[in-house]
């Protein structure tokens, strides 16, 4: 099935140029395989159809086994028609189906994903800063979570076969042993002993040294105040007389 989307130029050469950098990153562990613009060399077989992936990963040996596809789509890409064409068919092959979308279309590949039953083992986004695309890793289905972050997948292109119908087995178990009657134990019959009063403890009497009483400090005894006779002042004549004499 040739693709039946045609892009805008500058769609198609960042279209291109993100197949070529995830041509380079998966190259560590399968061989890879581009189907770029027109060059259409490598498809593979679902059913009746014949599909050309972007990306084809295969074993290295002479084999070729199928590892896993990849699809790159841009803004134009994410719609119902290309959902329907290429999604849908890819991810109903056992290999496992990763694609890549712009970050800004990672809930409408959800939507339409879920609308259309499409089996996405890995969504990817991917966004350009300057000259570097950084990818992130958006979602990744149960049945694939012991894969690793990069394209590995299941060898071969055909459908997957039914699941076998699950057998329950019968469990036997036991039935529970009947409980053993609990026998009452005899009560035991204790001879009251007689008891006698139990005679007082004498309380010895220790005699306690006095300690003796702190003798309290009698100030001494007041002086009497002496008595100051007042002097008495003789007349001055008379001393003035004594003088002469």
């Amino acid at each position: 099935m040739s693709p039946i989307l045609v892009r805008p130029v500058r769609e198609q050469l960042e279209h291109d140029r993100v197949i070529r950098l995830l041509q380079v990153k998966l190259k560590k562990r399968h061989e890879v395989i581009a189907n770029i613009g027109d060059d259409q060399s490598t498809s593979i077989k679902i059913g009746p159809l014949q599909i050309f992936p972007d990306l084809v990963l295969t074993t290295a040996d002479r084999g070729r086994k199928l590892m896993g596809t990849v699809e790159v789509e841009t803004s134009e890409s994410v719609n119902h028609l290309e959902a329907r064409s290429q999604w849908a068919h890819l991810g109903r092959a056992r290999a496992p189906f990763y694609l890549y979308v712009p970050l800004g279309s990672v809930d409408i590949a959800r939507r339409l994903a879920a609308e259309n039953q499409v089996h996405v083992s890995e969504l990817w986004s991917f966004h350009t800063i300057g000259d570097q695309t950084h990818f992130r890793l958006v979602n990744r289905t149960p049945d694939d979570t012991r894969r690793s972050s990069e394209p590995r997948g299941i060898v071969t292109t055909a459908r997957p076969e039914p699941p076998k119908p699950v057998v329950p087995v019968p469990v036997l178990v036991a039935p529970p042993k009947a409980a053993k009657a609990v026998v009452p134990a005899k009560p035991v019959k204790v001879a009251a002993a007689a008891t006698k009063p139990a005679a007082p403890i004498p309380i010895k009497k220790v005699a306690v040294a006095s300690r003796p009483a702190h003798k309290k400090r009698v100030a001494p005894p007041m002086r009497p105040a002496r008595k100051v006779k007042p002097a008495v002042r003789k007349p001055v004549v008379a001393v003035r007389a004594q003088k002469r004499k």
